[in-house]
């Protein structure tokens, strides 16, 4: 085998190490410490200026930029929050992401075994869940000293190699060359901190010098977007104005960097004696000047990408509307939550409709959408059972008692009505993957029953938002129809794949579909009978 293919097969197999050590090490923090963050992402960036210390605090813990930015993407879509709030966090994220730069660019490649081990130790022999994560995110930190220290020695021969050095040289003199090399290469493996590691184990090697190397670290900053387009293309124009936003601010950093590269080089090169060290300063003093030079200006930043991106915001607020726990033990209470079950129940409606249009239209775009709204739908379950709970600590006659309970089962047949349409999800992008076509019959029929099961659902909804207690019993006979019905196009779809008019295959499908509709229905009926005994009650 030849020195060159060694060089590469080495250097691929130190990279792959490196990125199994990251992995490791962000899922482990993100597991012992992801949903905290969360939370903190949610709590303290209301304000610029704590959005942007928060982003950078996150980032630094979880050791990822591109999982930060997700986040942040996944928030504004879901109202969670505003284009001000996301854009701060974001510039708060690029600095965070500094911190494995800094890390690595020390001499520190010999405890990568003993982090190894210890790690290993913990992930594998503690019981205790903190432990176990903990364990496996030092576990993960060793494997990527590991995969630095394979990729350094790696890139040893290319010392010697001077069509190599040459190409270096070049990405030094034309710095626009080499931020196109870091981009390019950060957007393909989608992880700048790679990226720089792999630039400062060049360093280390002595082969990249900090001219060229300032200008590929630079360039990731742009590649690493590619992660949070990607997340915001199937979302909402909020989400894609922040992914944006994450693109022009970085493209901003880089264009700031070409027009002062002089001085800035000269400001580094008197921070560190190393050339690795003095990248990883690079790297750092890069990202908080940029975010210092540009927060001022974020509420301009803002309606520039507003403009760019136009269109009105579509988004699904994730948190409660009509929750307020000062309304506990109030008259008002129960009809609070009665508006927050409702809304509810208009999303597990759109979740269906959007499920059964995905399986026969096989539009998978709209996946997306019923994933998110699961998740509200999720949260609204656990927020409106807090609430109705609390409710019913305090003093409440008889009837107000039965409405709680009886709120609490329509809740729970909501969500359950939003797994089944989750369910129908699945089968549509099952069906889409195989290539599985339904048959003008088999679209008719499923047409059919799905008319008639949101008729009752759509009507059980009607009927709780007037308290009708006579639309409600008049709903629970159509369950016998649609029983009838579904039972009617099964025997069908069975006969038509006896005859050989559909795919045994899609039959399967198709007959998974009519049982998750026939489903659906049956949490219809449960609602109505519920909705017929809160009428009563009040």
């Amino acid at each position: 085998m030849g020195s060159g293919v060694k060089v590469v097969f080495h250097l691929l197999g130190g990279l792959g190490i490196f990125f199994l050590g990251m992995q490791l090490m962000s899922d482990g923090l993100q597991k012992a410490a992801g949903a905290r963050m969360r939370r903190i992402l949610e709590l303290f960036t209301s304000r610029p200026l704590t959005a942007v210390l928060t982003g950078a605090g996150v980032t630094a813990v979880l050791q990822s930029s591109s999982t930060v930015t997700v986040m942040i993407v996944g928030f504004v879509n879901s109202g969670l929050m505003n284009l001000r709030q996301a854009l701060g966090t974001i510039m708060g994220a690029n600095i965070g992401t500094t911190i494995t730069a800094q890390i690595v660019s020390f001499d520190i490649y010999a405890l990568a075994f003993p982090f190894a081990g210890v790690g290993a130790f913990l992930y594998f022999f503690s019981k205790r869940k903190l432990p176990r994560y903990v364990g496996k995110s030092v576990l993960g930190f060793g494997v990527l000293l590991l995969g630095l220290s394979t990729m350094s020695s790696a890139v040893n021969p290319l010392r010697s190699y001077q069509p190599f050095l040459d190409l270096l040289v070049l990405l030094g003199q034309k710095p626009l060359l080499g931020v196109l090399a870091g981009a390019v290469f950060t957007a393909i493996i989608q992880s700048s901190s790679a990226t720089t590691g792999l630039v400062i184990a060049l360093a280390w090697q002595g082969i990249v010098d900090l001219s060229a190397g300032l200008a590929i670290a630079v360039g990731a900053n742009i590649g690493t977007c590619v992660t949070a387009l990607l997340a915001g293309l199937t979302a909402g124009t909020a989400a894609r104005r922040a992914a944006i936003g994450h693109v022009l601010f970085n493209v901003f950093g880089t264009v700031l960097f070409l027009i002062f590269r002089s001085p800035f080089t000269g400001l580094v090169q008197a921070t560190g004696a190393s050339v690795a060290r003095q990248l990883a300063n690079a790297h750092t003093l890069f990202n908080v000047g940029t975010t210092l030079i540009a927060f001022p200006f974020l509420s301009y930043f803002v309606k520039l990408v507003t403009s760019l991106v136009p269109g009105e915001d579509e988004v699904i607020e994730m948190k409660p509307q009509f929750l307020d726990e000062r309304m506990v033990g109030t008259p008002g209470a129960l009809l609070s939550a009665q508006q927050e079950v409702l809304r509810m129940a208009e999303l597990a409606a759109s979740m269906v409709d959007q499920a059964v249009s995905a399986f026969v239209q096989g539009d998978l775009s709209l996946l997306r959408q019923i994933e998110q709204r699961e998740e509200v739908v999720n949260i609204l379950e656990k927020a409106i059972t807090g609430f109705l709970a609390k409710a019913n600590q305090q003093s409440m006659d008889v009837q107000e008692a039965r409405r709680v309970v009886n709120l609490m089962h329509v809740v729970n047949d909501v969500e359950r009505i939003g797994d089944h349409a989750i369910n129908i999800s699945e089968l549509a992008e099952l069906r889409v993957s195989e290539h599985l076509e339904l048959s003008e019959a088999a679209q008719r029929d499923l047409q059919q029953l799905y008319s008639e099961v949101m008729k009752m659902y759509r009507g059980v909804i009607e009927a709780l938002s007037q308290d009708n207690a006579e639309q409600a019993q008049g709903i629970i006979g159509l369950d016998d129809v649609v029983d009838d019905l579904e039972k009617l196009y099964r025997a069908n779809h069975i006969e038509r794949i006896n005859m050989g008019v559909c795919n045994p295959e899609i039959g399967v499908l198709f007959l998974d579909a009519l049982s998750n509709l026939e489903r659906v229905a049956d949490h219809a009926t449960n609602i109505a009978e519920a909705v017929a005994d809160i009428a009563f009650a009040k």
